[in-house]
């Protein structure tokens, strides 16, 4: 028993990453405590955020339709932080999620005018996972890389041809948003690997010298 805890704090340390997965399950089940009320004040909502009120286009993607809406979310985070501990540090999977995040209300708010109302986590899960994947291409296993790419495509694909899938249940699900989020998720990950090499900080430096 007196092992336990510093065993525990060891992995956890050296999976730095479990600390943001962390930090990310709660921000998804705080919201939840707040009923409908703060899922109406914090959901997506068109005329509102061209009203003045961005804030929503951070938040909409914390707070859920339903108790499963949540829950499969949180699982879905789960499923990928066991995929790809060692993927990135947490300030890449950051960046990595801003870029889905940005990708995902940038279309929203340009591309999707019909689009009223939006809540939930799986866009960025799905640029989470489209990061994942180049990741574990460079870093782990081809094979396994390849196999995720098909199946992650696949699934797109078959969104945009024939809609949800039927573990979505009853809630609407705007599959748009997994299409956007893995492609701002790609760009996190291009953008990840220009700034390992230095190609970001040169390209900068020859920018300063011109």
């Amino acid at each position: 028993m007196r092992d336990g805890f510093p065993r525990m704090a060891g992995v956890l340390f050296r999976n730095p990453s479990w600390w943001l997965l962390g930090l990310l399950v709660a921000a998804l089940l705080v919201p939840a405590f707040g009923g409908d009320r703060w899922r109406e004040a914090l959901r997506y909502e068109r005329e509102a955020v061209l009203a003045g009120e961005y804030w929503r286009l951070l938040t909409a993607h914390f707070v859920h339709g339903t108790p499963r809406h949540l829950w499969l979310n949180a699982l879905g985070l789960g499923v990928i932080a066991a995929l790809f501990p060692r993927g990135y540090t947490p300030a890449a999977w950051l960046l990595i999620l801003a870029c889905s995040v940005l990708a995902i209300d940038a279309a929203f708010v340009f591309y999707e005018p019909q689009l009223q109302w939006y809540v939930g986590f799986s866009g960025v899960l799905h640029g989470a996972l489209a990061a994942g994947t180049i990741a574990l291409w460079k870093h782990e296993s081809k094979a396994l890389a390849l196999g995720l790419a098909v199946l992650l495509c696949f699934k797109l694909g078959w969104e945009q041809w024939h809609g949800a899938l039927p573990l979505a249940g009853e809630l609407p699900v705007v599959v748009d948003a997994h299409l956007y989020g893995a492609i701002g998720g790609s760009i996190g990950a291009v953008l990840v690997a220009l700034a390992s090499r230095g190609v970001t900080r040169q390209w900068l430096q020859g920018r300063r010298s011109l």
